[in-house]
């Protein structure tokens, strides 16, 4: 039974930090939807932790638009929306990967919300939760401990999704949600090639930790494990 448990979905979580964020939601009793776009992985994480998958590709309107439908139809309401789905782009700094990286990492995020927002009104404490990066912070990548080779497509997405927490937690803020970034820091996935000093779950914890914060928690924030963060 879910109707005095928190339901969280969880995009592109059937690996790497995403999955790390279901497994420790699940360990705090919430029910998980595990979101992804890959049928058979998100099945074999979803019966390995013990989650629902939802088969979705934040890219797609047709497909995030099924999502919506089907939890919906099973429950009825959303308590958290979790949007780690992202992608870098391989490095290339064409136009065509910028569409491309910033389709899923900003546009996908947007497509998420507006599409879950109905079903989060439903809930008593509605929470969204975007997983944005340190190289999305212009205070870092101005300041002189920013290393990073010239890269268009992932730091400027993660810049602009920054931009788009704020502005959804402004205006979904005045109904009580609270909308939230988050930086969980240099991890060992694939998206780097798992050269990350930082292991998914130790990533993971700063997300959870604002996917359940109370009342008296912060709204239309940055955060890491450290707390604050510059934009």
């Amino acid at each position: 039974m879910t109707e005095n448990k928190n339901i969280a979905l969880v995009t592109g979580a059937n690996k790497g930090i995403g999955r790390e964020i279901a497994a420790q939601l699940l360990g705090r009793g919430v029910t998980v939807l595990l979101g992804g776009r890959n049928p058979e992985l998100v099945a074999a994480a979803a019966q390995e932790l013990g989650a629902r998958p939802v088969v979705v590709d934040v890219s797609e309107d047709a497909s995030v638009a099924a999502a919506a439908e089907l939890v919906e139809a099973e429950y009825g309401r959303l308590d958290v929306l979790v949007n780690n789905a992202a992608i870098t782009g391989g490095g290339a700094n064409d136009v065509a990967t910028m569409q491309t990286v910033f389709n899923t990492n900003v546009f996908g995020v947007i497509r998420m919300i507006d599409a879950f927002t109905p079903l989060l009104r439903r809930s008593a404490a509605p929470r969204i939760v975007n997983v944005s990066s340190s190289v999305g912070s212009l205070d870092f990548v101005t300041g002189p401990n920013n290393q990073l080779p010239f890269m268009l497509p992932y730091p400027t997405s993660k810049s602009a999704l920054n931009a788009v927490t704020v502005q959804y937690a402004r205006e979904l803020g005045k109904e009580g949600f609270k909308v939230n970034a988050v930086c969980p820091g240099y991890c060992a996935t694939d998206l780097n090639h798992f050269s990350g000093h930082r292991t998914p779950a130790q990533g993971a914890e700063i997300a959870v930790t604002m996917a359940t914060i109370g009342e008296d928690g912060p709204n239309a924030g940055f955060f890491d494990e450290n707390g604050p963060v510059a934009w």
